[in-house]
C-alpha cells in the first residue's frame, strides 16, 4: 500500500469517529508533511518500507529546522502522537505487519499556565460595547456568553436557538467530537442575549433566509452565521479599545472564566463538567494559576515574609 493511500484510510476513519474539524485538519497536515519528507528526502512511498529509523530521522528532520521555520517543542509533539495515532491504525487493521512508531516516545512538554484578565479587565471590557451602537449589542453579548460560560470559540460559533434555554439559564453545547454537555450561564449573559436578540432580527433580514442563518445564535452583519476569525477580529477591536496591552484570544476568556471560577471557590470535577474536559488532569492546569495567586498574596500578607 503506498503512503497516499494508507493516509486516505486514516482520514476516513477520523470522519467516522465525528472528530472535529480542526483535529482532523491538523492530522492531515502532520500526516502531508511526513509523505513528502519520504518521497522527497527518502525516495519512499510504500507504508511497509517505512521502519523506526526513518521515524526517527523525519523528527530530527524537524528539530534541525531553520530557527524562523522550526516548530515548537508542542508542535513536533503533536506531530509524533499524530503518526503514532496513524501507525497505530494501521497495524490494528492489519495494512502493515509491524508498527514503526510503537516505542518511539512522545517527548513531555512543560505546560504553559494559561494567560487570564484580572476581573477589573473583565469588567472594563464587557462594559465597552454599548447597547445603542448597533453591532455592539451583538458584540456584548457574545463576550459576556464567552465568560460566563467558558465555551470553546468554536462551540459559540455553532450555537443554535435551540440551544439556549433562557428559563432554566443554561446553553446545550455541542464540543469536541460531538460531545453534548449542558453549561450554566449568568444573568448578565441572558440580559444581553435578549437584547442582541431584537437587533437579529434586523440582521437576518440582510441574508436570503438560508435555513442555517435562521437557525444560528450569532449572526455578522450580512445576516450570515459569525465565523471563528469574525469572533478574533471582534475581540481585538474591543480588547484595543479597553487599553489592555496584553495579546487576548477568544481562548484567553475561556480561561478567564475557568480562572475566576476556580479562585472563588468552584471544585475541580464541576470545572470539568462546564469546560468539557474529556480527562481531569486537563482541568488541573489551572490549580497552578491559584497557587501562583495564593503565593502571591502570602507574599504580600504575611507579616513574617517581609524584611
Amino acid at each position: 500500500m503506498n503512503i497516499e493511500d494508507a493516509i486516505n484510510r486514516f482520514t476516513g476513519y477520523l470522519a467516522r469517529k465525528n472528530v472535529s474539524e480542526n483535529t482532523k485538519r491538523a492530522y492531515l497536515t502532520d500526516l502531508t508533511e511526513f509523505e513528502f519528507f519520504l518521497k522527497k528526502e527518502c525516495g519512499i512511498n510504500g507504508i511497509e518500507s517505512i521502519t523506526q529509523l526513518l521515524a526517527r530521522r523525519f523528527i530530527t528532520f524537524l528539530q534541525n529546522k531553520p530557527e524562523h521555520k522550526a516548530p515548537a517543542k508542542s508542535t513536533v509533539a503533536r506531530k509524533i502522537y499524530s503518526l503514532k495515532s496513524f501507525f497505530k491504525f494501521l497495524y490494528i487493521n492489519k495494512n502493515i505487519s509491524t508498527n514503526a512508531l510503537q516505542y518511539i516516545t512522545t517527548p513531555k512538554i512543560s505546560k504553559k499556565l494559561p494567560v487570564f484578565l484580572t476581573e477589573l479587565q473583565m469588567r472594563q471590557l464587557l462594559n465597552l460595547p454599548q447597547y445603542e451602537n448597533g453591532l455592539g449589542v451583538r458584540d456584548k453579548s457574545m463576550l459576556e456568553v464567552l465568560y460566563s460560560s467558558g465555551l470553546r470559540v468554536e462551540e459559540l460559533v455553532s450555537l443554535n436557538l435551540k440551544d439556549i434555554d433562557f428559563y432554566g439559564s443554561v446553553i446545550n453545547v455541542t464540543g469536541k467530537g460531538n460531545k453534548q454537555r449542558m453549561v450554566p450561564v449568568g444573568d448578565h449573559a441572558i440580559d444581553s442575549l435578549r437584547n442582541y436578540f431584537r437587533l437579529r432580527k434586523k440582521l437576518l433580514k440582510n441574508n436570503a433566509g438560508h435555513s442555517d442563518e435562521i437557525q444560528a445564535v450569532f449572526l455578522n452583519y450580512c445576516g450570515k452565521r459569525i465565523t471563528v476569525r469574525g469572533i478574533r477580529k471582534i475581540l481585538d477591536k474591543w480588547i484595543k479599545l479597553a487599553s489592555i496591552k496584553q495579546h487576548i484570544s477568544p481562548h484567553v476568556l475561556r480561561h478567564t472564566f475557568a480562572t475566576h471560577l476556580l479562585n472563588a471557590g468552584c471544585d475541580l470535577r464541576s470545572l470539568q463538567e462546564m469546560l468539557g474536559h474529556t480527562s481531569l488532569a486537563t482541568t488541573q492546569v489551572y490549580t497552578h494559576v491559584s497557587v501562583d495567586r495564593l503565593k502571591q498574596v502570602y507574599e504580600k500578607t504575611h507579616p513574617w515574609m517581609k524584611k
